[in-house]
């Protein structure tokens, strides 16, 4: 087993590389298609990986990570599962796809929205609109004694 590796994106403008120790890896029979083979061929995998005590990421992100993917652990540790595949092969590839996915997502920065005042054209036009509405109420009412 190899190496993971994350791609560079926002949060992780290098990557990441975790490594091959620190990932484990588990086979079991997998449900659905496979035809005589899929009650003797162990091509479901689990893939997990100890966010507490990895070395792939600094004091920071492992925070950010414990805090984002906090209802998919259990304690530190992320398990991925892949059995959308008939080969073992595929299914680790897919599984190790997957989680590099999870760990990038998890380490985007959040996005602060900056609050912006309305520009003067939209006043205008709201205050236009609602002396138009208070016009067409009064026109409604009844005409009065004078």
């Amino acid at each position: 087993m190899e190496d993971l590796h994350v791609p560079p994106g926002p949060g992780v403008p290098r990557g990441l590389r975790v490594p091959a120790g620190e990932l484990v890896e588990q086979f079991s029979h997998a449900s659905g298609p496979g035809g005589q083979g899929v009650n003797t061929t162990d091509s479901r995998v689990q893939l997990s990986l100890d966010l507490g005590t990895t070395t792939a990421l600094s004091d920071a992100q492992r925070a950010l990570v414990l805090d984002r993917l906090s209802a998919r652990l259990s304690g530190t540790v992320l398990t991925i599962s892949a059995a959308e595949h008939r080969s073992q092969r595929r299914n680790r590839t897919a599984a190790r796809d997957r989680l590099a996915g999870i760990l990038r997502e998890a380490l985007v920065p959040a996005l602060v929205r900056r609050p912006t005042r309305p520009t003067h054209g939209s006043r205008r036009r709201r205050l236009e609109g609602k002396r138009r509405r208070s016009e067409t109420k009064q026109n409604r009412r009844r005409p009065g004694p004078e």
